[in-house]
């Protein structure tokens, strides 16, 4: 299961994506995502998915991998595009259109954290929300929860593969459960899934406190964030490629 995960994983890799700045990334993805919103035909949708297509490539990420990732979300697509068939006048178009919205803004959010590294995808939203530490706005803590939160994915999934080997040695195969009793199997593992997830919690909890990090209110940085002609270059090209979608 952890083969097929891609939420908060990095890919150590030398490629151009890897090397950009991470608040040039997250300022690209927000950019994305409002052209995304307002999206509204089909050339509009194919030329998004160019740019998302091109980043993967630049990235060096392994296609196989990063397409057999996705695969998660197709049931919660199929939801979404049965409710819009159902609801929607406008029918198979309009839930069409949804679902691809959908996997283009988590297709880039996935790229995002496979070529950013946790401490610097925190560093950059520090840096982005620091204006914001002047109205009392805890931009240290929140940028700490997040990464705290991204890395605990893989984390999870992991500790859900170790439950369901556990069963597989006691003679218990969930793989082998068929129809609506493997849904109920999957629902019997949250209790201890969820048990060994707030022990890590916790443990992570007093490692922070044992470090004496408090609120990260003033701690300096090894590494200093600093824009490149790369973050520049790349910044222009992908806004001038949403502002001509847009337009288009």
């Amino acid at each position: 299961m952890t083969d097929n995960l891609i939420w908060g994983q990095y890919i150590n890799s030398d490629s151009l994506v890897h090397r950009l700045d991470p608040r040039t990334k997250l300022l690209s993805v927000l950019a994305f995502t409002l052209c995304c919103l307002l999206l509204r035909t089909f050339g509009g949708y194919a030329s998004a998915t160019v740019l998302v297509g091109g980043q993967l490539l630049l990235s060096r990420v392994p296609v196989r991998k990063f397409v057999r990732g996705l695969k998660p979300i197709l049931l919660i697509l199929s939801f979404t595009f049965v409710y819009h068939l159902l609801v929607n006048q406008e029918g198979i178009g309009s839930g069409v259109f949804v679902m691809w919205r959908i996997l283009l803004l988590v297709s880039l959010a996935s790229l995002l954290t496979l070529t950013t590294k946790p401490l610097d995808l925190a560093k950059g939203l520090e840096q982005l929300f620091k204006p914001l530490s002047g109205w009392g706005v805890p931009v240290e803590a929140f940028a700490l929860m997040l990464m705290i939160a991204i890395r605990f994915i893989p984390t999870i999934t992991l500790e859900l593969d170790r439950i369901i080997l556990a069963q597989k040695a006691r003679g218990y195969d969930i793989r082998a459960v068929k129809g609506h009793k493997r849904i109920w199997a999957y629902i019997q593992l949250v209790v201890p899934l969820l048990i060994t997830t707030i022990q890590r919690a916790d443990q992570l909890a007093m490692t922070i406190d044992a470090r004496a990090y408090g609120n990260g209110k003033g701690r300096t940085s090894y590494r200093v964030l600093k824009f490149s002609r790369i973050d520049y270059a790349a910044g222009g090209f992908i806004l001038a490629y949403i502002l001509l979608i847009l337009y288009l």
